[in-house]
Formats: C-alpha cells, structure tokens, sequence
C-alpha cells in the first residue's frame, strides 16, 4: 500500500508571466492531454484562472474507454510560483499534484511533482506496477512535448 510520486523538470524559452498565464488556466488543461484519455471539463464554474478553494470537475477515459469522474481542487496558489491541485474524488485514494514555475536565465523552470496512491492495497500495487505508473509516464512525456510544441524547445 505504498504512496507512489512522480518529478519531471522543463525548461521553456518563455517569460514567466506567459507560462504562468498558460498553466494557470483551466481551459488549457485538455491541450496538453494526450486525446486518447477523453479529458473534459464539466465544471460550470470552474473560473479562469486558478484561484484557491477552486473546484474543478471533469471526466477521463484512461481504461477501455470507460469515462471516469475525477474533482480536484486547487487548495494551494502562490501567483507565478506554484499552485497545488489536489483529488477531492476519482480514481486515487490521494493525488497531490505541486506545479512549480521559477524564472531562469533565457525562459522559465517547469516542476511538476505528483504523489499518489491507489485503492485495493496490493492490487492497486499491482496495477500501478503494470499500467498506472506508466500510463503516468506516458501522460507527462505528452505533456512535455506538446509544450515544447506550443513554446518552442529549451535549447
């Protein structure tokens, strides 16, 4: 029954403000999610940017196209900094999702580190050994370069 995590690092040719005005809106969260997960938002007042005690709810199809309903709720958000997005009720027993933005020579450092933890002790240990963490993966290498495509590519 373990609590698994998850850290990738990107660099963007980008200004801070542009990249914290992209992340920070929820609109753009199915852009940067591989299609083939059937990522919609349902929430009819999601807001546009993100803001703490925000409440998010969508849908995802992440096994044999079968829609999920997952809630986040962003309970964390320091302007251009960070914001924290965190499972109220899904697929996860905990999902705790930190996007940390730092400004560096040339564009912007990205930091997405994500803890999580599955229901049904070893079989959901099993599962995240045999799809999950790399469904997981998969997501957050789409992710980067899907952003690589939008921002251009560190060089």
């Amino acid at each position: 029954m373990a609590v698994y995590n998850l850290k990738t690092v990107q660099k963007l040719p980008v200004t801070l403000e542009k990249a914290w005005d992209f992340f920070s809106s929820p609109a753009n969260l199915a852009d940067i999610t591989p299609a083939k997960m059937g990522f919609h938002i349902i929430s009819a007042h999601h807001g546009a940017k993100m803001y703490p005690g925000q409440i998010i709810e969508y849908t995802v199809k992440p096994l044999f196209n079968i829609p999920l309903y997952w809630m986040t709720e962003i309970t964390h958000v320091q302007e251009g900094r960070y914001f924290v997005d965190e499972q109220r009720f899904g697929p996860y027993t905990m999902w705790h999702h930190q996007h940390h933005f730092k400004s560096i020579e040339g564009g912007v450092e990205m930091t997405d580190i994500v803890h999580y933890k599955l229901p049904l002790w070893v079989l959901g240990d099993i599962a995240n050994s045999l799809f999950v963490r790399r469904q997981l993966d998969d997501i957050f290498n789409f992710r980067y370069k899907k952003v690589e495509d939008l921002f251009g590519r560190w060089s």
